[in-house]
Formats: structure tokens, C-alpha cells, sequence
């Protein structure tokens, strides 16, 4: 008998986590790596937020709260989905858990039987495929091409419907492309969901902040008769630069809720009682910082841009939101190193800009579309300035 169960088989460890670590212990060996593979920006958690939090230890909130949220938080998120997108909850339809992923993650314990199918773009975030098979359920990856900005064809995504479709997953702005969708996207796509309606929408909104000159727009923003279908993920890492407090939350119906909250009573229980007081505060105090963090984000995408654009064989698309940035890296496929060695893909190219450059980038493999790489801008300008120069002097090595 085998001690690892057959569920491990079905899913594979985070790529974008592994070449992290990765290049965090070349970094301890005394190797000088840049790591642009980190999807979490380099900015600190605002002081206000982090005043609340140590209020909250001071006063002694260092118990065990509701499993899915104290009743504060989520009245503040309730208020946010009103004030910000014009959609209104009740406490009974939110549920907070322990990051956005733990939430998506519980979502699809809850919901999926064995084969459900889930439709989910590619390139795509890593963890939806491999959530979705450690659920039992079957992903079904509808690919999407550059030339049409990474956007969902809606009659390619009709045709991929069946009467096992039971999640859409939509990601906008998305990782690792940085599309946004504009509301006519949005209403083509939704007439397709409403001749389907046995088919739910998971809404991925946790880029929903940071954009570039467009505006973020929900489906049920143009679309609300999808309302019960829809289910809404967010939380405060992104925006607020709070990845490591662990705070997402749902919204949806009631039923999926009360699953959801089954499911997390018997393995996290309650998020952090700490970091749910500091997430309270930053959904209701001003988001003021945030320009001065989205002027940042952009000079260094239009520092990355110009530089990969004057690559020969390199070619980035130009996201409208997010923190990263999707670049073909095609024509250096079937290129010859020094050595001899040949770059058959998009893992090897990663992988000699991590050995050769001391540059760690994130294989188009990981978000199933190849051959691209990912670079996370969430990190300094002259970090960036630096990278761009060891890419550089890497490429130069490779024959033409």
C-alpha cells in the first residue's frame, strides 16, 4: 500500500511558487537573482492598515472568530460591491477566506462531482486547472490568441459548452495577459451564458484596481439577469499589497455560501482574526496611495515594453491592467546556445535567463500557452532597469 494518495497525481505543484523558491535559494547560495516570477507587489501594506492590525493584537482580537468571517468584515465588503460596483449582498451571501485562492479552492470542493466540466481560458492563472482536477472535476481549456488580445471568442466558447459545463471562469484583468474586458466583450460573451443557463460564471476580480487608462467592469455590470449564476472573487492582496495577510472573499448566492462555509469548518476554520480587522479597515478607509502605485506600475511596464520591444525574436503584448507582462518568445525557439545546446521551448528559454541572466521569468507552460514567458513588474524600477540588461547580454549569446 502506498502512502501518497492517487489525488496527487492529478495536479501539479505551482510552477510560478517553484521557480520563486528556486530563485530564492540561488539568492542564499550567494548567486545575485533577480526574481521577476512574483506576482505581489513590492510596495508595503499602507501604515494605516497595519496601525489597525496591531490595534486589534493590543486589544486582545486574538481569538477564534465566525469560520467564514466576522460579521464586520463582511458588512465592509458588502459596502464595497455596493459603492464600487453598483451590486448589492446580504451578510449570508459573503464568505471570507484565507486568500482568493482558498476561496476559489473551496468554491470547487463544494460544487464539482467527478468530470463536471469547467471552462477556463488559456493563458491562464496556474492553480484553476489543477484546483479543478484536485476537485475531481475536468478542465476544459479554451485557447485564446494574441492577436485577438487574449480575449474569449464567444462562439468558441458556445462551442465548448456542453450539458456538463458547470463553471466559466473569467479573469479580468487577467494573469498573466493583463486583459481587460470592455462592457460590449462583457455583453457578447453574457448572451452566450444566458442560452446556458445550467452554466455558473466564477468572476476572478482581484486585479479589479489596477488598471491603465480603462475601466474595470463586472459581468453582472452589464449583464445583471446572470446575478444567480455568478459567483465573485476579490480580496486585499493586490490592491491593498496585503499578500501575505491571507485575506479573499465570495460573494454568490446563499447555498454555495452556507457549502463553502461547511467545507472550511473542517479544515482552516476562521481567516486570521488579526488580519481580518486590518482588511476591514482597508475596504472602508480612501485608496489614495493607489495612484501613486498605479503611475509607478505603468513606467516600469513602459520600461519593459520598450526593452522587449527592441528585441528581435521577442515580442510583449501590451496589457490594460495588472502587474505583468506576456511575451512570445518565439523567435528564439530551436535557437542554438554557446555551449550547443538548443532552446526547444519556452522552459528552456526561462530557465537559461535563470542561469545565464540570474533573471528569474515564469515559462509560458505554466499558464498553458506557449511559447511565451511572464514577467511580474511588481518590483522595483531599478530592479527592472537591471534585469533588462542582464536579458540583454543573455540574448546576445544565443546564436541568430
Amino acid at each position: 500500500m502506498t502512502l501518497i494518495s492517487d489525488r496527487l497525481s492529478r495536479f501539479k505543484p505551482s510552477l510560478t511558487v517553484k521557480i520563486s523558491q528556486i530563485a530564492r535559494e540561488m539568492t542564499i547560495s550567494g548567486e545575485k537573482v533577480i526574481s521577476l516570477s512574483s506576482g505581489q507587489p513590492d510596495f508595503d501594506t499602507p501604515k494605516h492598515i497595519k496601525d489597525q492590525a496591531i490595534k486589534a493584537i493590543n486589544d486582545g482580537f486574538t481569538k477564534y472568530t465566525q469560520v467564514d468571517g466576522i460579521p464586520e468584515l463582511k458588512k465592509s465588503i458588502i459596502t464595497k460591491f455596493e459603492s464600487e460596483n453598483d451590486l448589492k449582498y446580504d451578510l449570508d451571501q459573503i464568505t471570507v477566506g484565507v486568500g482568493g485562492k482558498h476561496v476559489i479552492y473551496n468554491l470547487f470542493m463544494s460544487t464539482l462531482n467527478k468530470n463536471d466540466e469547467v471552462i477556463i481560458p488559456s493563458p491562464y492563472w496556474v492553480s484553476y486547472p489543477d484546483m479543478v482536477n484536485l476537485a475531481g472535476g475536468k478542465p476544459i481549456i479554451l485557447e485564446t490568441e494574441m492577436k485577438d488580445n487574449f480575449k474569449i471568442i464567444p462562439k468558441q466558447l458556445e462551442s465548448n459548452i456542453s450539458e456538463k459545463t458547470k463553471w466559466f471562469i473569467i479573469n479580468s484583468p487577467g494573469n498573466p495577459t493583463g486583459t481587460v474586458y470592455d462592457k460590449s466583450e462583457l455583453k457578447e460573451i453574457s448572451k452566450v451564458l444566458l442560452k446556458n443557463p445550467h452554466v455558473n460564471i466564477l468572476s476572478d476580480d482581484i486585479y479589479e484596481h489596477i488598471t491603465y487608462g480603462t475601466k474595470f467592469y463586472n459581468v453582472l455590470n452589464v449583464e445583471p439577469k446572470l446575478y444567480e449564476n455568478t459567483f465573485i472573487v476579490n480580496g486585499v492582496s493586490k490592491a491593498f499589497s496585503m499578500t501575505g495577510w491571507r485575506i479573499g472573499y465570495g460573494a454568490g448566492k446563499k447555498e454555495l455560501i452556507k457549502a463553502i462555509s461547511k467545507i472550511q469548518s473542517q479544515s482552516t476554520t476562521n481567516p486570521c482574526s488579526i488580519s481580518q480587522v486590518a482588511a476591514k479597515h482597508a475596504l472602508q478607509s480612501e485608496k489614495d496611495f493607489l495612484q501613486d502605485w498605479l503611475k509607478k506600475f505603468e513606467s516600469r511596464k513602459n520600461l519593459l515594453i520598450d526593452f522587449f520591444e527592441s528585441i528581435t525574436g521577442l515580442d510583449p503584448f501590451k496589457p490594460s491592467g495588472a502587474f505583468y507582462l506576456y511575451v512570445s518568445c518565439e523567435g528564439f525557439i530551436n535557437k542554438k546556445l554557446k555551449d550547443g545546446k538548443k532552446i526547444n521551448n519556452d522552459m528552456d528559454f526561462a530557465e537559461y535567463l535563470l542561469h545565464d541572466a540570474k533573471v528569474a521569468v515564469v515559462p509560458g507552460i505554466a499558464f498553458g500557452k506557449s511559447p511565451f514567458f511572464r514577467i511580474s513588474y511588481a518590483t522595483s524600477f531599478d530592479d527592472l532597469e537591471e534585469a533588462c540588461k542582464r536579458i540583454g547580454t543573455s540574448l546576445k549569446k544565443i546564436s541568430k
